[in-house]
């Protein structure tokens, strides 16, 4: 029996992945579990593997190209003794590592059939992967011109249609589950911002001077190319305005040089300056809401979860954001978990896809370069980016009971970058401020 197999559902809000090479041809025979495919979702990789045993019969994609979730990209001759009732197939890895995902998919192929293909008759069946009425949980399902119409008027996107359980036949969405989620809908979920074109400038391109066997040229990857439209379209999207403040983080300093070996000791983490700067914006924020936001056209999203990216850089010099989410909810013990966890992730490209989503606010240490201080770039669609700079010893007035006296103490300058449509000065300011605040009046009694 002929298997369809379709491009799995990597992650939350995630509609397309990129093919980063086949670990089998056609014609040769692969075992259930067995993995297929590698393949790219945002900057993470994953493993995707075969549901059924059997012969590859067709493969309709080829490397690097970009499939929407749900289609079709390979037949295979499903070997005797698997279902027969099952005629396609999509897998649920959800970005796990190789082994957690086959097991999920294992066990997600015995409890659930094939998801539905669009109807025929549906207008929509052949239309844009970005379209409401495109991909669904697990597939591709039909969706109906009511549903495309609820959507449509309440501003739902693909990604939270995708989200929705539906109670009708094959999972099947109905109109009392959407006008259901709409009840208890928080906050959008953020649709991938569509890059436009920029008008074309009639400045003429400048001439790069290249010298055979002198120079040489290096094609950039997958994840700098991706990095460098991120880059692009942050800054033509919004008006950046970068604050600084200097900060003496002297107790800051002293209490962690003095506490760093007893707190590894007693929570088996190590205790670097990360969770600190983490716990320090996530109360900021909770101070200053409106600099936890996302903008859209004209309207605001303010983000009632306080997810904290870090900005990270790989071993290969290309750049990735992991995230601390619900950062304002956990103690110093926990933030350290998250923050050493994520970070050797990064660096040993284990990251899963759910853990580069979802940031309302990010932070870049700059101070491990050994900058003094930065101007960030945002991370859209966030509306503000907080950069770390290095903390330098430096003689510095300060004021005690005998009046004004010269003393070495621990400075670091702090960078805010915003978005000028939403975040006037006042706003950015006042919260740049409290984040100094919270690091210079460091509680030196605090426990863990």
């Amino acid at each position: 029996m002929i298997i369809e197999f379709k491009m799995p559902k990597l992650g939350e809000s995630i509609a397309e992945a990129t093919v980063i090479s086949w670990l089998k041809n056609v014609g040769d025979f692969i075992a259930a579990e067995e993995t297929l495919l590698e393949v790219a979702t945002d900057k993470v990789d994953s493993e995707v593997p075969s549901p059924v045993s059997g012969i590859i019969k067709e493969i309709r994609f080829q490397k690097n190209d970009v499939v929407p979730v749900g289609t079709v990209m390979a037949l295979i001759e499903a070997s005797e003794g698997e279902s027969q009732s099952q005629s396609s197939v999509t897998p649920e890895t959800s970005g796990l590592p190789a082994d957690q995902g086959r097991s999920q998919s294992q066990s997600q192929s015995q409890t659930q059939q094939s998801a539905q293909v669009a109807e025929p008759s549906s207008p929509y069946a052949s239309a844009a992967p970005s379209s409401v009425a495109q991909l669904r949980q697990g597939g591709t399902t039909f969706l109906s011109p009511l549903i495309i119409s609820i959507a449509q008027k309440e501003n739902l996107s693909i990604e939270e249609l995708q989200l929705i359980p539906g109670s009708g036949a094959d999972g099947r969405l109905q109109k009392s589950d959407v006008y259901q989620y709409l009840k208890n809908r928080k906050y959008p979920v953020q649709s991938k911002p569509v890059v436009q074109n920029p008008p074309t400038s009639s400045y003429p391109k400048p001439k790069i001077n290249y010298t055979e066997g002198k120079d040489y040229i290096i094609e950039m990857d997958r994840m700098r190319k991706m990095i460098a439209d991120h880059m692009v379209y942050s800054k033509q999207t919004s008006p950046h305005v970068t604050s600084y403040l200097e900060v003496d983080v002297t107790d800051l300093v002293a209490w962690r040089n003095n506490h760093k070996e007893a707190f590894q000791a007693k929570t088996g983490q190590k205790l670097t300056f990360t969770p600190l700067f983490v716990e320090a914006v996530a109360k900021a924020i909770q101070a200053y809401p409106l600099i936890n936001v996302a903008v859209e056209d004209t309207k605001i999203y303010v983000r009632k979860d306080i997810n904290i990216g870090m900005a990270t850089a790989l071993p290969t010099g290309n750049l990735i954001v992991p995230v601390v989410r619900n950062a304002d909810t956990k103690d110093l013990a926990a933030l350290a978990s998250d923050v050493n966890q994520l970070a050797e992730s990064a660096r040993t490209n284990t990251l899963k896809p759910e853990q580069i989503q979802g940031s309302t606010f990010t932070i870049s240490n700059v101070g491990t370069f050994g900058s003094l201080m930065g101007t960030p770039i945002i991370n859209q669609p966030e509306v503000a980016i907080l950069a770390f700079g290095i903390i330098k010893k430096r003689p510095e007035v300060i004021t005690t009971d005998k009046g004004d006296e010269i003393a070495i103490r621990s400075m670091m300058f702090l960078s805010l970058s915003f978005d000028h449509r939403v975040v006037d000065g006042f706003l950015g300011g006042s919260f740049l401020r409290k984040v100094g605040d919270y690091l210079e009046q460091f509680d030196t009694n605090t426990t863990y």
